[in-house]
Formats: C-alpha cells, sequence, structure tokens
C-alpha cells in the first residue's frame, strides 16, 4: 500500500519563503502541499474546507501574528506546527513564545541571504514536517516544545568531544547527581518533573535540545515555578543540590570532578549526533566522572541522541530511566535508549519526580 502523504499548509507572509518551502516539500514524494497563506486569516479560510496534517508558519504575520494563530491552533484542533523565524535577538522572546505555545520544533532562517539558505535547508525542512508528523498530540498539553535543524553534516559521536568511560563501575560517594536528556516535547517535560521536586533535591545537569538565546529564558521560566534554583549553565558552575543546571543553546557541558565535588564544563565544539549541546556527550560524561553515583534520565524526543551515552552510563553502574512512549511527545530518544539495553526502568512521565527524590534512598 502507497504511503499516505503529510498534507502541508504553509503560512508566510513572504511570497519567497511560500515558494522556496512548497518546492522542498513537493520534491517529497510523501508530502503534499495542500495551500499555502500570507497570513492566519486567510490560513484559516483554507483549513476549514480541508486541514492540514502539519502547519510551517512564521512569527511576524500581518493581521494575526504567528502567536496567536498557534494558540487558536492548538485550542481548537491541536496540529504539528513547524515554526520558520529568524531568531534575531528582538525577536527571541516572540519565538520562545510560540514555542511554548505548541510548536513541535522550529527552523531558524537568516534576515539575509533567505532564499540560498532555504535552499541549502530543503532537507532539514522536509525533515522537520516528517518528525512533526509523527509528533504525538495528545502528549502535547500547554507548553511544549523545540528541537533545532541544523544543515546537513556528518553525524559525529561524542568521541569528538571526550574519551569513553572504562565499564568499571566507579565506587559510590555520597555525592550523587541527576543527569536529564531531552528534545522535543521536553521543555513542557521538563516543567512537569523540576516544578515537583523539592528544594532539597540531588542536583542536576540538564540537556534539552534548543538554540542559542533560549535556554537563558527557558532557566529564568523554571526558576520561577520550580522550588530548586534551575539556571543556564556557565563554566565551572558546581552541581549541588537544590539546584538545576541547564546546557546553554550553541554549547556542550560536560560533568566533571574538582576534588569530591562535581562540577561542569561548558565549551564549543562541532556537533554530537547534529546537536549542541548534546545529551550524548552529557551522557558519556556523567558515566566517566560519577559512574554508580548517578542517575540518567532520557526523555521526550526525536532522533537518538542520549542512547550510546545512558548505554555508557549504565555500564559504568548508574541508575537508567526511560520516559514512556504514551507520555512522550515523541519516542525516539527514548525508544533507542531502551532498544540498546541501556534502560533499567521506563516509567510515565507523572512517576519521575518521585524517582529523583527516592534515588539514593
Amino acid at each position: 500500500m502507497a504511503e499516505q502523504r503529510i498534507k502541508v499548509m504553509i503560512v508566510d507572509d513572504s511570497a519567497l519563503v511560500r515558494q522556496v518551502i512548497s518546492q522542498a516539500l513537493m520534491a517529497d514524494a510523501g508530502i503534499e502541499v495542500i495551500g499555502t497563506a500570507a497570513d492566519p486569516i486567510f490560513a484559516l479560510q483554507k483549513m476549514n474546507a480541508q486541514w492540514p496534517d502539519v502547519l510551517v508558519i512564521d512569527i511576524e504575520m500581518p493581521r494575526m501574528d504567528g502567536i496567536t494563530f498557534l494558540k487558536k491552533v492548538m485550542a481548537e484542533h491541536p496540529t504539528p506546527v513547524v515554526v520558520c523565524s529568524s531568531l534575531a535577538e528582538k525577536g527571541a522572546q516572540a519565538t520562545f513564545e510560540a514555542l511554548a505555545a505548541g510548536a513541535v520544533s522550529i527552523i531558524t532562517k537568516p534576515k539575509v541571504g533567505l532564499k540560498s539558505f532555504l535552499e541549502d535547508a530543503s532537507n532539514n525542512i522536509v525533515q522537520a514536517v516528517r518528525s512533526a508528523a509523527r509528533a504525538n498530540m495528545r502528549a502535547v498539553r500547554t507548553t511544549p516544545v523545540t528541537s533545532t535543524f541544523a544543515g546537513f553534516r556528518p553525524k559525529l559521536t561524542a568521541d569528538v568531544m571526550l574519551s569513553s568511560a572504562n565499564n568499571a563501575a566507579l565506587v559510590k560517594t555520597t555525592e550523587q547527581i541527576i543527569a536529564i536528556g531531552t528534545s522535543t516535547g521536553g521543555t513542557q517535560a521538563l516543567e512537569i518533573v523540576l516544578s515537583k521536586l523539592p528544594a532539597t533535591a540531588l542536583g542536576i545537569v540538564v540537556v534539552q535540545h534548543m538554540p542559542e538565546k533560549f535556554t537563558a529564558m527557558f532557566a529564568e521560566r523554571l526558576n520561577n515555578l520550580c522550588q530548586i534554583e534551575v539556571r543556564e549553565a556557565k563554566n565551572g558552575d558546581r552541581v549541588m543540590p537544590g539546584r538545576a543546571l541547564i546546557a546553554p543553546g550553541g554549547r556542550h557541558m560536560m560533568l566533571k570532578r574538582n576534588g569530591a565535588q562535581y562540577v561542569v564544563e561548558v565549551v564549543d565544539g562541532p556537533l554530537v549526533n547534529r546537536h549542541k549541546p548534546s545529551v550524548d556527550v552529557l551522557f558519556r560524561s556523567v558515566a566517566k566522572f560519577a559512574g554508580a553515583n548517578a542517575l540518567g534520565i532520557i526523555m521526550t524526543g526525536m532522533g537518538d541522541d542520549g542512547a550510546r551515552g545512558m548505554k555508557e552510563m549504565h555500564a559504568t553502574g548508574a541508575r537508567t530511566i526511560a520516559q514512556d512512549e504514551a507520555s512522550c511527545v515523541v519516542f525516539g530518544m527514548p525508544k533507542e535508549a531502551i532498544k540498546l539495553g541501556a534502560v533499567d526502568q521506563v516509567m510515565a512521565l507523572e512517576q519521575i519526580p518521585q524517582a529523583i527524590v527516592g534515588f539514593g534512598k
């Protein structure tokens, strides 16, 4: 039986953007562009006749801005949305609000050289739409999510950042940590988990796939909602009880040991699994420097980033948990970790906070 084509609507006030994205998507036999619109009002008129499987939208548009449009769609007919927007600093807050309102992923576009960028990024646009079409919208509540798509590059492993740990389990100490990796659906999932933790919770290190400029705002939002301190990590920050450190967008974060204490190293480097920050880089460093003193958690997200790193953590004696399929927006990263035999326990999102509180007791 032939694959059912993914129906896409493109909403952008730029005729050039509509044209180039349409051409990129229509080159894929599995995707059908059912319409384009210059603004959300026109889009809604067309969507009433035929509702798309995936929407590709801009943020700044006439008559109705993209954020309002997104909220309206999510309230009336939850639909996977790919945001294609500039990440100019003045627009970063608006873009983040769109992601928080329910967008499944984001493709960054520049202010200049737009046509050549969109043509070069055609594979990533197709990938974003295909991934969005698989999103579990029932798991998208009120605060989803982001994933970035860089241009096509070879898929590198954590070897480019640090050597692997040996498989000998490290001796347990009184200093224990929690390491969390997540991607699409992760902003919502992290809010649910971290907001339920007591102020005395173990120190936490987090990689959430996010572009630059978003992680600081995301951490600030969580800090206002949580009993624990949540902040964007800086090089040399100590991992300590009552604190969660979120890897900055565009930088890798690794755990290091400083005497009896754990600290983070925040560094530049190549993309690993096409991501920076990479969950695999964090998890490998946790395996190497914490071993059995760590609890690793892999949650909702596309792809397989973190699966091999979790396998390494498991081999060095860490306890490992994967979020279950029913509560994931995208059951990609947890599924791959489970397939590798890297996971001790699979559990629903709502069970994870208690697992964190109970670790080491």
